[in-house]
C-alpha cells in the first residue's frame, strides 16, 4: 500500500474515497487531533471529504487547511498540537494521480512501524472503534501558511535581496513567492495559478520541463529561478546564467553550506560521488541511508544537521524533518545574494554515471542471488544493503535496486572517469543476469 512517499496511484482506481475513508479512520483511531491539506488536483477534495469522515468516525477533531503546501500541513502537525497529519497529494506524479502521505509531529513521515500499523488496520477495518453521533469528532479550517511564510522569513537573512524567479508549476507553492517577497525580494512567477491539471508544465521540475524558467532568467537581468512540484516538498533550481543546476550539484551546494567541519550530511545510496569527494574537501561525512526522504529524515538529527536527495528533497531537522522545498528556496536564495550560483557550484566535480534496467519477472530471486554474489566475492566493508546492493569499488561503484512499480531490476554506475563507470555498469550488469 505505502511507498516510499507514502500512498500514489491512479484516482479510481488504487486511490479512491473508500481508501481514504479507511486511512482515516486507521490513523485517527490513535489521534485526538489531525491536521489536513492537499495539492490542487480536483479529485483532492474528495479524498480530502473521505479522509476527515472517516477520522470523525472514531472520534478524532480535523483541522483542515485546505490548499496548502505539503511542508506547511507537516509544520502544522505540531503547531496544531495534533497527532498527526495528512497531505491529499501525488508530489510531482501526473494529474490522474493522487495519493496521501502522513506526518508525525516533529514534521517526518510515517516510518516503517506506523505504516505497517495503519495497513493493518485498512486490512482488518475498525468498526469496533466507530463512534455514535454525539462522540464524532469535530471539523474545523484554518490557514497555516501566513505562519509557514513568517517561519521562513525568520530563517533567511538577505542584506542584499536579488531578483527572482518562481515557477510555482500549478501547484500549491506559493508560500515561497509570499516569504521571498515579504524578504524584499524582486519576484517574478511562471504557472502561479493553481491548477491540478498542471497545463503550464509537468509537475516534476527537471531539466527538461523546466526549459520556460531556464529562458526567463536568461533573457532578463534575474539572479536565479526557484522551481517547485505540485505540492512544494521540492525545489529545483536555474543558475543566472540561465543553466539547469544539476541535481548532484545542487545536493552538495546545500549540503556543504548547511555543514561545518567534522559533521555529517545523510544522503540515499545512489547520490553521486562528486557529493562525497566536494563534502570531503570541507572535513564533511556522508551517511547512506535507503531511497525516500523518510530514511533521510530519519538519519538527520545530532551531528547530522542536514539531509538530501538528489530528486530535490531538502532536510534541515532544526526547521522540520519533512522536505520543504520553500525553506529550500530561501536558503539558495540567501547564497545567492552572497556569491551568484554559477560561481558557487564551479567547484563541486561531475562523474559520468551510467544506467541501465533488467527486466525479470522474479525481481527478489533476482536480488537474492545478487546479494549472495556480492557478499563471496568482495569484501563485507565495501557491500551495503541498505536499500538494494551497493558496491563500493573505490574510485567507483555500483547499485542494483528492485523497481518498486516494474518489473526491473535497475543498475546505477558511477566512477571518476568514463572508463571505470563503464567497467562498473558492465560488472553490475553481469551479475544481474
Amino acid at each position: 500500500m505505502f511507498g516510499t512517499s507514502g500512498i500514489r496511484g491512479p484516482v479510481g482506481e488504487e486511490v479512491t474515497a473508500e481508501l481514504a475513508l479507511a486511512i482515516g479512520r486507521a490513523v485517527g483511531v490513535d489521534a485526538d487531533r489531525i491536521v489536513m491539506g492537499r495539492d490542487p488536483r480536483e479529485s483532492g477534495r474528495i479524498l480530502a471529504d473521505a479522509f476527515a469522515a472517516g477520522a470523525r468516525e472514531v472520534g478524532a477533531d480535523v483541522v483542515d487547511l485546505a490548499l496548502a503546501a505539503t511542508p506547511t500541513v507537516a509544520r502544522a502537525v505540531g503547531w496544531y498540537d495534533a497527532d498527526a497529519g495528512c497531505s491529499i497529494t501525488a508530489s510531482h506524479n501526473p494529474p490522474e494521480d493522487n495519493g496521501l502521505k502522513l506526518w508525525q509531529p516533529d514534521g517526518q513521515a510515517f516510518g516503517a512501524e506506523l505504516r505497517e500499523t495503519v495497513e493493518a488496520r485498512v486490512r482488518d477495518g475498525v468498526a469496533s472503534e466507530l463512534r455514535g453521533w454525539d462522540e464524532q469528532g469535530s471539523y474545523t479550517t484554518a490557514d497555516a501558511t501566513e505562519r509557514h511564510v513568517k517561519a521562513l522569513v525568520d530563517a533567511t537573512t538577505l542584506d542584499t535581496p536579488p531578483h527572482v524567479v518562481v515557477d510555482l508549476g500549478n501547484g500549491a507553492g506559493g508560500v515561497t513567492v509570499d516569504a521571498l517577497v515579504e524578504l524584499g525580494c524582486h519576484v517574478e512567477t511562471l504557472n502561479a495559478q493553481p491548477d491540478g491539471r498542471f497545463p503550464g508544465r509537468p509537475s516534476e521540475p527537471t531539466a527538461e520541463t523546466l526549459s520556460t524558467l531556464c529562458a526567463t532568467v536568461s533573457e532578463t537581468d534575474a539572479d536565479l529561478g526557484i522551481a517547485h512540484d505540485g505540492d512544494a516538498d521540492r525545489m529545483m533550481a536555474v543558475d543566472g546564467t540561465g543553466q539547469f543546476v544539476p541535481k548532484d550539484a545542487l545536493l552538495g551546494l546545500l549540503a556543504a553550506t548547511s555543514t561545518d567541519d567534522g559533521d555529517r550530511v545523510a544522503v540515499p545510496v545512489d547520490t553521486s560521488l562528486a557529493v562525497e569527494d566536494h563534502l570531503d574537501t570541507q572535513g564533511v561525512g556522508v551517511e547512506h541511508t535507503p531511497v525516500g526522504d523518510v530514511y533521510v529524515a530519519s538519519a538527520v538529527g545530532d551531528g547530522v544537521p542536514f539531509g538530501g536527495e538528489p530528486s530535490g528533497a531538502w532536510i534541515w531537522p532544526e526547521q522540520t524533518r519533512c522536505p520543504d522545498g520553500p525553506l529550500a528556496a530561501c536558503r539558495l536564495v540567501e547564497l545567492a545574494a552572497e556569491q551568484p550560483i554559477e560561481q558557487r557550484i564551479e567547484a563541486i566535480p561531475s562523474y559520468p554515471i551510467r544506467r541501465t534496467n533488467v527486466e525479470t519477472n522474479d525481481k527478489a530471486e533476482t536480488m537474492a542471488a545478487v546479494r549472495e554474489r556480492v557478499h563471496t566475492e568482495y569484501d563485507e566493508t565495501a557491500v551495503t544493503t541498505l536499500d538494494g546492493v551497493r558496491v563500493d569499488l573505490g574510485d567507483a561503484w555500483f547499485l542494483v535496486r528492485a523497481s518498486g512499480t516494474q518489473p526491473l531490476v535497475r543498475i546505477t554506475a558511477e566512477a571518476r572517469d568514463e572508463r571505470q563507470a563503464q567497467t562498473a555498469l558492465k560488472r553490475a550488469t553481469e551479475l544481474v543476469n
